[in-house]
């Protein structure tokens, strides 16, 4: 049992939007901390003294920060097991599950990131990656097995990528190939995902206004 409600730190059209959607998968009441980007409040030392990275999204729960988007996703899913979207210790699809999570951290965005800037990789040995290539074809061919990252069943950890993948083909940066064009829809029709979409909606509407 959980004895408070989880604080999400959260920036509108930010990576955090994946954590939004995650927490509305899960079912649980959380309360939210808006960051503004474009006006550096995730830099101010309110903030800082919470997570001296200043990034998001963030979670504090119980009294623990839990920074670092894979982590997040990892704990939260963890924390909360009614909804099912973290499989056991001891079932087949945990070590799966956990590379998937920790792939998007370690693999995925920092060959995005260099592929962005247009930037050659280091070499293989020093690469934390391989290339862009190497992770893109290893996620392509995982998508291929679908309907989900694992699968038939669907987890925390396609909430993390149908979201990631989301905004990154809608800015180039990743090719929308049918596979993960179809993917990301499905994650996108959700009811949860859609929810959190709607409420970002409304804050995004509330704070132009």
């Amino acid at each position: 049992m959980t004895s408070s409600r989880p604080t999400f730190f959260h920036a509108l059209q930010s990576r955090s939007t994946g954590a939004h959607a995650l927490l509305e998968e899960l079912g649980v009441d959380y309360d939210v901390h808006l960051l503004d980007l474009q006006a550096g409040t995730q830099r101010q030392p309110e903030y800082l003294a919470i997570n001296p990275m200043g990034k998001v999204p963030a979670i504090l729960h119980d009294g623990a920060l839990v920074s670092e988007q894979p982590a997040v996703f990892i704990y939260l899913a963890d924390r909360f097991p009614a909804a099912g979207l973290a499989p056991a210790l001891d079932d087949p699809l945990r070590g799966p599950y956990l590379r998937w999570m920790v792939f998007y951290g370690s693999c995925f965005e920092p060959a995005l990131i260099d592929r962005s800037m247009k930037r050659d990789p280091p070499p293989s040995r020093q690469s934390p990656y391989g290339s862009w290539d190497d992770v893109f074809n290893a996620l392509s061919g995982q998508l291929a097995h679908g309907p989900w990252l694992l699968g038939e069943r669907f987890t925390a950890v396609d909430v993390l990528w149908g979201i990631a993948l989301g905004w990154t083909t809608q800015f180039g940066l990743v090719p929308a190939t049918p596979t993960i064009r179809a993917y990301i829809d499905r994650v996108a029709a959700r009811p949860a995902v859609q929810r959190a979409a709607a409420k970002d909606a409304e804050l995004l509407a509330a704070k132009q206004g």
